[in-house]
Order: structure tokens, then C-alpha cells, then sequence
């Protein structure tokens, strides 16, 4: 189901604790590239995600991505909403680019042309710049940091020189994503038992397709009779314990991170921990969270290509902050109900999370309110609900 409109206004009109899950893709606040949709304040304004809290049923999950300089506002408003805050995962890759301001190239221009160009009425002397007056007051700080203003010739003036490998922002590399929780009713049990939402899918979440052993704890009773089974319980499964960290495969990424060895998470001989207060009886084993070896061990996902971004079109995906498929698949999987769940998305876009859902088998909703998005969207999703079901890669 897929609304062109105001998301306050289509929220309003839902059924009160409906929905199983919210993932979305919120404006970051930024003004990017000059989008009014990017400047409306709409993702800091509790308003909004005390919309999405009344249609979501307790214990469902909201994760909203957020941009690295305006993330606190929105955790914030999201908290401030009733949310509990869960976790953060942190989507790393490596194929941003710096938007950065080469102050040298800056003050050289500035001073080869900056003065000369301003006549005290704002207008350009000698057709250079036309620096406004405040501007020229101010000093030279063009808004621009596409480059195009910035001078390709070779930095001559003295004063630049001084400040020659000097920018003002870092490569970006990551983008974090809030996992937050609308209150449980009583305790998780009771919680899935009556509204069919608990936790997290981490058997589906898990990264990779290895077998391994893991050791898994049961514990004895505080008088040292066990209560089900042995100290430590062995079986198989498949694939890593999920973790709140995500990367894209890069090479860049990749050589962060140094082969390690296992971890036992701190339960083995930790006499201080509330297990051995109840009388447990510590005993040698590996409580086995399978997170042995490279950043290759967490889940990974590249940026959108052209080629998903447009497929089902006729054209090309004007949207330009298209989060990729596969990642989205993931995030919809690991929040996936034994029921499958409906999945929300009040900043719907071009629908990618309704792709991940038509090929993770989830219901979705989608709202936006750009009419040029929803056509989008509408041609994406039904391109991908045609498509095999294949694992996330």
C-alpha cells in the first residue's frame, strides 16, 4: 500500500498499534542539494515520530537512518517521542566523497581577485565575482564545495601557500542508524505472545553460510543442580551472531580491520558477573558468538549501483539519496516477526524499502509526498515484487 501525502495526515487516519515495524529513510536536514524535502525540520520534531509511535504496536522496532552532523537531533526527537533507544548500527563504507573547501585555492583567489572585484554597490568591477558588500566585509566564503568556484590554476599567492592541504570536512564513511523500541507490554513474552512482535530475527540476521559449534550456556540452580542439561550445550548453527556494524565490502574498509580470534564475551571465569552470584559453576567452554576473523565476518553491502537504482524504469532514478537494496533486504529481515509483519516507511522516497519488502515476503506501507517519488516507487517495487526471491549476497 503505497500514499501520496503528508505523513502526519496519513498516519493520523491508521489503526492505533497496527504496524510491526518502521524503516525509513528520514530527511537528514541538510538541505541537500538545495531540496526543500531536506529543510522542512519534519525528522527533529517529535510530532512526527509520536505519529509513527500510536500506529506501531508495542515492542515494535523503528530504525531511521540519520546523517553523521544532525543524528542527535533525531535520536533525540525519536526518544522524546516515547521510544527506547536500543542501538545504533553504523553502515561504514568506502566510496564517499569529500565535500570538503581547499582554503588555499580559496585565499588564493581571494586575494588575486577578491578585492579587486568589489566597487562598494555589490556589483563586479571587473567582472570577476561581485562580492556583496557583507560579503566582502566578512571576507571571501563562497557556500559552493563543488570545486567549480575554487581555481585550477597553480596556488602562487604567499599567504595561500601558508595554508596549502588545509580542508574543512572529512571523507565520509559511515552512516548511522537509530534502533529504537516502542515500550513492551509487561515483558517480551507476554509481548510476542499478544501482539506478535519480540526482539529481533537474529537466526535470520546471522552473516555468512559456514556451520560452526557453538557452546551455548544453561546454567545450574543456585544450589548447583542443573536446571536443564549441562554446563554448556553444543549445537550447530549457521552463520555469525548479526553485530551493529555494517560495511560495503571495499577493500578500504576491509584493511581496517585485522584478522582476530574468537571472543568469549566475558562469561568464562568472570566471578563478578550476576550468573556466578546466583551460585553458577564456572566451567572451561566457549559460549561461542562465532565472530572469529575478519571485518568480512559482519554483513555487508555496497552503495545503490545505476543499474539498481533504475531497474523498472524508463528512465533514470532522479532520487538522489537511494540507500541499496540488499541493505535494506537485511534490515527487513532482521526485523522480521515469525509471522512476517507489516513494515512501515512514512519517508518513503522511491520505495526502496518496498523492494526489500516484496523480496523478503513482508507487507509494506509506504508514504511520500513528492507525486514524482511515489511513480517511482510504485514502477520500482513492482519491478522487484517480480523478481526471484534470492538470498541477500
Amino acid at each position: 500500500m503505497i500514499y501520496n501525502g503528508d505523513c502526519l495526515e496519513v498516519l493520523a487516519g491508521m489503526p492505533e498499534n497496527s504496524i510491526d515495524t518502521c524503516i525509513t529513510d528520514p530527511p537528514y536536514e541538510l538541505g541537500f542539494m538545495g531540496k526543500k524535502w531536506d529543510s522542512s525540520g519534519i525528522a527533529f520534531q517529535p510530532e512526527t515520530w509520536q505519529a509513527v509511535y500510536r500506529v506501531l504496536k508495542p515492542g515494535a522496532l523503528l530504525l531511521a537512518f540519520g546523517g553523521t552532523r544532525t543524528y542527535h537531533r533525531l535520536v533525540c526527537a525519536i526518544e522524546d517521542a516515547g521510544f527506547e533507544i536500543r542501538d545504533t548500527i553504523a553502515w561504514v563504507y568506502g566510496s564517499g566523497f569529500p565535500k570538503s573547501y581547499d582554503i588555499s585555492k580559496g585565499i588564493d583567489k581571494f586575494n588575486k581577485t577578491g578585492n579587486a572585484s568589489w566597487n562598494g554597490t555589490g556589483d563586479s568591477s571587473n567582472g570577476a565575482l561581485g562580492y556583496s558588500k557583507l560579503q566582502h566585509e566578512q571576507g571571501y566564503r563562497p557556500n559552493d564545495y563543488s570545486g567549480k568556484h575554487q581555481t585550477k590554476t597553480e596556488i602562487t599567492d604567499p599567504e595561500a601557500q601558508l595554508w596549502h592541504g588545509w580542508g574543512t570536512a572529512l571523507k565520509p564513511a559511515f552512516e548511522p542508524i537509530v534502533v529504537a523500541m516502542k515500550p513492551i507490554d509487561g515483558n517480551f513474552v507476554n509481548n510476542a505472545l499478544t501482539w506478535g512482535v519480540a526482539g529481533m530475527n537474529i537466526d535470520g540476521g546471522r552473516v555468512g553460510t559456514d556451520e560452526m559449534q557453538i557452546n551455548t550456556y544453561f546454567g545450574r540452580g543456585p544450589f548447583g543442580d542443573s536446571q536443564v542439561g549441562n554446563d554448556y550445550d553444543s549445537k550447530i548453527t549457521r552463520g555469525r551472531y548479526p553485530a551493529n556494524f555494517i560495511h560495503d565490502g571495499s577493500d578500504e574498509v576491509l584493511e581496517l580491520f585485522p584478522q582476530t580470534g574468537k571472543s568469549s564475551g566475558g562469561r568464562i571465569g568472570n566471578k563478578g558477573s550476576a550468573l556466578n552470584m546466583m551460585g553458577t559453576k564456572y566451567e572451561a567452554g566457549d559460549p561461542g558468538y562465532g565472530d572469529e576473523g575478519s571485518a568480512a565476518r559482519f554483513f555487508y553491502c555496497a552503495k545503490a549501483s545505476r543499474a539498481e537504482r533504475d531497474a523498472g524504469l524508463d528512465g533514470i532514478n532522479p532520487h538522489p539519496t537511494i540507500k541499496p537494496i540488499n541493505l535494506m533486504r537485511y534490515l527487513v529481515r532482521l526485523t522480521k516477526t515469525p509471522t512476517g509483519g507489516i513494515v512501515l516507511d512514512p519517508f518513503m522516497g522511491s520505495g526502496t524499502t518496498g523492494c526489500a519488502c516484496a523480496l523478503e515476503g513482508r507487507e509494506f506501507i509506504g508514504i511520500e509526498k513528492e507525486a514524482e517519488y511515489v511513480e517511482i516507487a510504485e514502477k520500482r517495487i513492482a519491478y522487484w515484487s517480480k523478481q526471484p526471491k534470492l538470498p541477500v549476497e
